[in-house]
């Protein structure tokens, strides 16, 4: 290209940011870039929002108390995200410590490990592995035979769930996926594709206890071939539940949408079985009197740790296990709303 060409030739220009918070995620590029724009990212902060490509640590405070980490010991960090536990975790293990963290998505693993290495954590007190936490016997060579500490933090990332084109919500319009792991198993639309009446009705009572699972998958089987994207999914739950003219929508109907999508996303990751994989192999994966801490979402996974820990103190694993779970502040809830459902349960090694 000679000098006149290059001169002609115009740097494209930046998405424009339209006005305080921008709604498209891909014009949130002062939220995206939040070492940058730091003023702009903290006053989303205290407007009560995540920003977007975020996320922001729940229970922070409670799971210290938890786990009570100290210098030089060997944690593990088992659903990394965007490293917020983990930067806190390393402050309380630093001189000698070490903390494994692994996480199943390969897309947000790479840039989380970028920021959290910028910020001056080498591999040699933090070690990152890319995978899900039913494997972490795998580790425990490395780890020295054992953990002092375990967390795993079982919700979805606000990264994932403002992302369109991960298709974690029906708030914004994107290809229904739900997949952690996009490289691997089948989309939420293939699995809806070859589920049956009965095998989707199973899967939206069972995986979130809806209460129009009947009705819900006789709309969603019936119309399979036209839904691809959230938004299709939606529009075929809130059409089923209109019917119900009793119903509201910004009350019940929105719920059943949420608790639709939470089921297709259980099933399309294989969360149930990965999760009691990480609870059987817990015992045998702290060192005596080592301590865990687990943070849940909805009742379903919430029952499935209470009665794995309940189960590992009858059997002699365990010495101490929480009795009720413990829930984010007022204050906490207030200023993060998606904390509100969080359940935090714990259990120490004999």
């Amino acid at each position: 290209m000679d000098d006149a060409n290059k001169d002609s030739v115009k740097p494209k220009r930046r998405i424009r940011y339209k006005g305080k918070y921008p709604r498209r995620f891909e014009e949130k590029y002062k939220e995206l870039n939040s070492e940058k724009y730091s003023s702009d990212v903290e006053k989303v902060i205290q407007s009560g929002k995540t920003p977007a490509g975020t996320h922001r640590p729940v229970c922070v405070n409670e799971v210290l108390g938890i786990l009570k980490p100290c210098p030089g010991q060997v944690g593990l960090d088992s659903t990394l995200g965007f490293g917020g536990h983990t930067v806190e975790l390393l402050k309380k293990i630093m001189p000698n410590g070490r903390l494994f963290a692994i996480d199943v998505d390969p897309l947000e693993i790479v840039w989380t490990e970028k920021r959290l290495r910028v910020m001056g954590y080498s591999d040699k007190e933090l070690i990152i592995k890319c995978g899900n936490f039913a494997g972490i016997s795998k580790l425990l060579n490395d780890a020295g035979g054992g953990f002092d500490f375990v967390l795993a933090d079982l919700g979805v990332s606000s990264m994932q769930l403002d992302n369109p084109s991960r298709g974690f919500t029906f708030k914004r319009e994107g290809p229904l996926d739900l997949r952690f792991n996009p490289k691997n198993g089948q989309s939420a639309v293939d699995l809806i594709r070859v589920s049956d009446k009965k095998q989707l009705e199973k899967m939206f009572f069972e995986n979130s206890d809806e209460p129009y699972a009947r009705l819900i998958s006789s709309a969603v089987f019936k119309n399979r071939n036209k839904i691809n994207t959230t938004k299709d999914l939606a529009d075929v739950i809130v059409s089923a539940l209109n019917k119900k003219s009793s119903l509201d929508y910004e009350i019940e109907i929105k719920k059943s949408i949420r608790r639709v999508f939470q089921a297709l996303r259980i099933e399309v990751n294989d969360e149930f079985s990965v999760l009691e994989q990480l609870l059987r192999n817990l015992p045998f994966c702290l060192k005596p009197k080592g301590r865990v801490a687990i943070l849940s979402f909805h009742s379903v996974e919430d029952n499935r740790v209470m009665n794995f820990f309940e189960q590992g103190l009858r059997e002699g694993f365990y010495s101490d296990i929480s009795r009720e779970p413990t829930r984010p502040s007022a204050k906490e809830r207030y200023s993060n709303p998606r904390s509100k459902s969080a359940l935090l349960r714990w259990a120490v090694k004999k």
